[in-house]
């Protein structure tokens, strides 16, 4: 794909610039209301539209897609290994008032398990359990802080040079839990890359397999979750979302339609789904008899996940 010679800054309502990479598209990408904004050709790694690309800025749960990362990518990984729900994941969720997947302590979920529960409900018990199954110590506090480490060294193998991680799960104890949406589309890149990865965000609803208090884990992603308690968004494949008092509202999202497919950064935006909605259709056109994005928020008013 030939390299764009120039860039169309547009102005938007709030004054803020949103970049096109030109002539990508005839339109000018739609105005977002997010803070930092990134969308990618998620073939080629074009950079299709941003705002605010290489701002750091703190990003909520979609920490656990680096989570997910690193533990898919571990050599010789056992997806059927089971691990133990010790009670000291369920009091973290209560200190911290996180979300949660109620894994039930003294169950053992395989580590499969464990993932769907880490990118469906997105739970904060589910990323301690795998960090401190998968960290390296003799202590529960030394085997999270090394795979911490392992989170940023995969950072900075796949030259994610604006993020630094200081949890495994997005509740960050010192503030330096930052990414930008550049760096962000280009991790989600490399995860939507591996089959494990995919089918894990792809997934509307699982089986907790009596591993929790909830009968099925449901994705906090609701362009995935069908009607009436999602959006069903036609081609949507994944990927996640997060909230904190920090980060604001953020969702990182793949759509694949039309033989193309995008991958979509939106960092502390309040519209995230109407704003997904509007810059996917722009980029890949409109679903064969759907409403636009606009309409769709407008008048199909579901209530949003917090994450």
């Amino acid at each position: 794909m030939r390299r764009a010679r120039g860039a169309l800054a547009v102005t938007i309502a709030t004054g803020a610039l949103l970049t096109v990479s030109a002539p990508a598209q005839a339109a000018a990408a739609p105005p977002v209301t997010a803070a930092g904004a990134f969308l990618m050709d998620g073939t080629t790694g074009a950079t299709l539209t941003s705002k605010a690309a290489d701002t750091r800025r703190q990003m909520a749960s979609t920490t656990k897609i680096m989570t997910a990362v690193v533990v898919t990518t571990l050599p010789y990984l056992d997806l059927d290994k089971k691990v133990t729900v010790k009670q000291e994941y369920l009091d973290y969720l209560v200190r911290e008032g996180a979300s949660s997947a109620h894994l039930k302590a003294g169950a053992r979920p395989t580590v499969r398990q464990l993932l769907y529960a880490l990118m469906l409900p997105s739970g904060c018990d589910a990323a301690y359990a795998l960090a401190d199954t998968f960290g390296t110590g003799t202590t529960t506090k030394a085997r999270t802080a090394d795979f911490i480490a392992k989170m940023n060294a995969k950072a900075k193998s796949l030259g994610l040079g604006n993020t630094v991680y200081d949890s495994f799960d997005g509740i960050s104890p010192t503030g330096n839990n930052l990414t930008t949406p550049r760096d962000l589309a280009k991790l989600t890149k490399y995860a939507m890359g591996r089959g494990v990865f995919r089918t894990l965000v792809k997934t509307a609803s699982i089986s907790t397999g009596a591993t929790s208090t909830d009968a099925t884990w449901s994705n906090s992603n609701l362009l995935i979750r069908p009607r009436p308690t999602g959006y069903g968004y036609p081609g949507a494949i994944g990927v996640k979302t997060g909230t904190g008092t920090a980060a604001g509202k953020c969702l990182v999202f793949s759509v694949t339609r039309n033989g193309k497919t995008i991958i979509g950064v939106l960092l502390h935006d309040e519209e995230r789904y109407a704003d997904s909605m509007a810059l996917s259709d722009w980029a890949l056109g409109p679903a064969a008899g759907s409403k636009t994005a606009l309409q769709r928020s407008n008048t199909e008013p579901i209530p949003d996940v917090l994450d």
